[in-house]
């Protein structure tokens, strides 16, 4: 498998105060009988976070608000094996739902 590398940075319209936010990884988990979006959270999570279940569904939509979900999963599903997960990337995003910067990327196989 090789990764397309795509950056984005999203600022707030405050180009002088330094983007911040908590920095997500992502990616999707194959198991037999689904395929299953799941989010790497970071130790020092901001305290703004107070619903784990929010920030999840956050850091999920706007991954898919970035990414072709229907191609990601539909390659995801061709070509990893049971019990794999496919790391997607990083999105960092601030307790309101703000994007400061994402690094995700479909994932990408080379012909066999």
């Amino acid at each position: 498998m090789t990764d397309r590398d795509e950056t984005t940075t999203e600022r707030s319209p405050d180009a002088d105060e330094p983007a911040r936010g908590d920095t997500f990884g992502v990616g999707v988990h194959v198991t037999e009988t689904e395929l299953r979006f799941v989010v790497n959270v970071p130790s020092d999570i901001d305290s703004g976070w107070t619903d784990p279940d929010e920030f999840q569904r956050l850091v999920e939509r706007a991954t898919w608000e970035r990414l072709d979900q229907e191609q990601v999963l539909r390659t995801i599903a061709t070509h990893n094996p049971v019990d794999e997960t496919v790391f997607l990337g990083r999105i960092t995003l601030t307790p309101d739902g703000t994007v400061v910067a994402s690094d995700l990327r479909e994932p990408v196989f080379d012909a066999e």
